[in-house]
Formats: structure tokens, sequence, C-alpha cells
């Protein structure tokens, strides 16, 4: 039996915890940084621990970022009267990237699962909700982009309910992206057909 060492069970252990990567990747993995010399090694550790310590959440979307506010959210050119509400950043970024989209965004950060534990209150629902009630920022329409996963449409009817006593009008996307599939996997003319095809909840 080959020995089992344990510095490199430990590399690999921490790779298997990556969305997708399973153990036969994370082997692959543990066995590349090996390969590292001493300083790609250092700098590989430094841009994990520098991701940790310097992006955060956008005060007001709560994008990841590395300022108080993020980008698009500065951009006074972008349409602040419309918010595109999103599971994760993959997904702002996966729909940016369609270039069919001007307004702004905000970033739920998952799903209600109650299968995995995931509640209302551990989203960014209440800060989304703070946004809609803020009078000196009105909003005219909330669209509505989780995945059309049973997750993501029981998040957005969820989420749908709780923004109708505003009397902002709410849309979803349309089913350019096929049911199961995540935005960020999804082509650009998918998404920008997904986009104006989007239609009205409340």
């Amino acid at each position: 039996m080959a020995e089992v060492l344990e510095p490199l069970e430990r590399l690999t252990d921490m790779f298997r915890r990556l969305d997708g990567v399973g153990k036969k990747s994370a082997a692959r993995y543990a066995f590349c940084v090996l390969n590292f010399s001493d300083e790609e090694a250092a700098e590989f550790a430094r841009a994990i621990l520098a991701a940790k310590t310097e992006i955060k959440k956008c005060a007001v979307c709560q994008n990841i970022t590395t300022d108080e506010i993020c980008p698009i959210c500065q951009n006074e050119n972008r349409d602040h009267r419309t918010i595109c509400v999103v599971e994760d950043p993959r997904a702002l970024l996966a729909i940016e990237k369609t270039r069919q989209y001007g307004g702004v965004y905000h970033v739920l950060h998952g799903t209600i699962s109650p299968m995995r534990g995931v509640t209302p209150d551990r989203l960014t629902i209440k800060d989304l909700l703070a946004r809609l009630g803020d009078p000196e920022h009105p909003v005219d329409e909330v669209i509505l982009a989780t995945n059309p996963t049973v997750e993501g449409e029981a998040t957005a009817m969820y989420v749908a309910k709780l923004i109708a006593p505003f009397g902002v009008k709410v849309t979803r996307i349309a089913n350019g992206v096929p049911v199961g599939g995540d935005l960020e996997y999804a082509d650009e003319v998918t998404l920008r057909r997904a986009m104006e095809g989007r239609y009205t909840l409340a």
C-alpha cells in the first residue's frame, strides 16, 4: 500500500471543498502545487489570503468589491431605477457580458433551501427591501434573475411577494435559460433573450 503523506492528503482535502472538484481533480491540483517553486507557492497562498481580506460586499448591492461601494453602483450612467436580483456575483458577471442590461444589481448570495438549511434571513433580502424603501432612490422595476432551478424559482416567488407592497413592477427573466441550468454557464445570446423576454410577476 502506498504511503499516505499527511500534508498532501490535507491539501487534497482542501481542494475537494471547491465546488465541482472531485477526488481525482483535487489530487491533480495538489500535485500541481507540489511542483510550484517556493515563491510560486507563497504567491498562491498570498493570493488566497488577499482575496479573503481585501474583497468585501458592496454596501449598496452586496456584490463583491474592494471598495465600500462597487463600480456599478457608483456609475451614474447606469439606470438606478431598475434593479436586477441575482443569486451570486458569477451570475452578475454573466449578465454584464451580454452588454444588454444598463441597470444596477442586487446579489442575494444564495437561494432559499430548507434542505440545506438556507433560510431567507441568511440571504440579503432585507438589504434589497431597504433599498426599495429609500425615498431618495426610487425604484421602478425589480428583475428577478435567479437560476431556473427549484430553489431559484422558489426564491424568486418569495422575493416577489415581499416586494409587492412597495408598488414596484416585478419581472422574471424569460425561459431562454434552460430549466435546471445556471446563469454563469449560459451563452450570451441565451442570456440576452432571457433578459429581453422577462415577464411581470407583480
